[in-house]
């Protein structure tokens, strides 16, 4: 889900020849949570093997990931582990969500109202760990490195940045702000076309760049400040405050400094106790990571891909011989001597 920090920070457009020679951490459910609502036929029915099994994944990871090597980005992928128990709610409702978007597709097609169905069943994606398992198999396969994180994949990918090893966090999310990540770049897996909700028109999408400390800055904000800002709005550990969006929520927090002077002014409805508050807080500042990885990337094991597509999947031979061609820069990349420059 994420929480919606838009409003409050700068986005700078780019393209995706800003970044290469730069490593990329994907936060990796989000990418495929994305091909898995994106990736499907006219009337939203997931692409799909002679066997019947979900390949719109499979499908998304070759393809995005030719595209960003093919401009000399090399990407890390980073997958979520065990969720925070406070994030139960959160999981609870996505899949009440989810299961009320299943029965509304099936009416939709029904009533042969296709857009409406496409719609709806973007809504219906879940990560199986069948579907992890797939997309891991096919990274090892492209020679393209994945970290499996403890807890949060977005705080892991965040912390890698910290340490330098990567430039930044690609996702849709702004959460790895709240983690910390210097650089968040949004779109880096979708650029090209977006087909605009309900119509049929199409809108140009290029990857946009948040820098955080500029924007703490420019906010005027610590960074313990803008997590409380989120707490106001709502994360994926706590429900936020009816009637507050981001703008009041800054308003709020400029004004009393933190989240209990806030509720202590505006009334505590939701009822967040002072402990709850503070371990949302330590979830973002001191979040479980590890440093259990290596980043490397080598030459796509050709057998290997077209086995797990080809053969275990019926993808066309003759359409992914010539994306695995876009690889051959992996030497090319691995040859420099410097990882990335700032």
């Amino acid at each position: 889900m994420g929480i919606d920090l838009g409003d409050l920070f700068t986005k700078e457009s780019c393209m995706l020849r800003d970044f290469r020679n730069r490593i990329i951490a994907i936060d990796g459910y989000n990418v495929l949570h994305q091909f898995l609502a994106i990736i499907r036929q006219r009337d939203g029915t997931p692409l799909k093997d002679a066997q019947g099994r979900i390949t719109s994944h499979l499908s998304g990871l070759l393809y995005r990931t030719a595209t960003l090597i093919e401009e000399k980005i090399r990407p890390v992928y980073v997958f979520d582990g065990i969720p925070h128990p406070l994030k139960e709610k959160v999981v609870e409702e996505r899949k009440r969500r989810r299961l009320q978007a299943e029965k509304e597709w099936k009416e939709a097609l029904e009533k042969g109202d296709i857009e409406k169905a496409r719609t709806k069943a973007q809504q219906t994606s879940r990560i199986t760990q069948e579907i992890l398992t797939q997309s891991k198999e096919l990274l090892d396969a492209l020679g393209i490195p994945y970290v499996q994180a403890p807890s949060e994949g977005e705080s892991q990918a965040s912390y890698m940045v910290k340490k330098g090893e990567v430039y930044g966090v690609g996702s849709q999310d702004f959460d790895c702000l709240l983690f910390g990540s210097s650089i968040l770049i949004r779109n880096l897996t979708s650029s090209g076309r977006r087909k605009l909700p309900g119509k049929k028109a199409y809108v140009k999408v290029n990857p946009e760049m948040i820098k955080l400390k500029p924007g703490l800055k420019s906010l005027k904000l610590l960074q313990k400040q803008l997590i409380d800002i989120a707490i106001l709005i709502g994360t994926d550990f706590n429900e936020g405050i009816k009637g507050i969006g981001p703008k009041k929520a800054y308003s709020l927090i400029k004004k009393n400094g933190n989240v209990e002077n806030v509720l202590a002014t505006i009334g505590n409805a939701q009822g967040l106790t002072f402990s709850e508050i503070k371990e949302i807080r330590n979830i973002f500042l001191h979040p479980q990571i590890t440093d259990a990885y290596t980043l490397q990337w080598f030459k796509p094991d050709e057998d290997k891909v077209l086995r797990i597509l080809c053969d275990q999947h019926q993808f066309s031979q003759e359409r992914i011989l010539p994306i695995l061609k876009k690889f051959s820069r992996v030497e090319e990349m691995m040859k420099q001597k410097k990882l990335f420059d700032f």
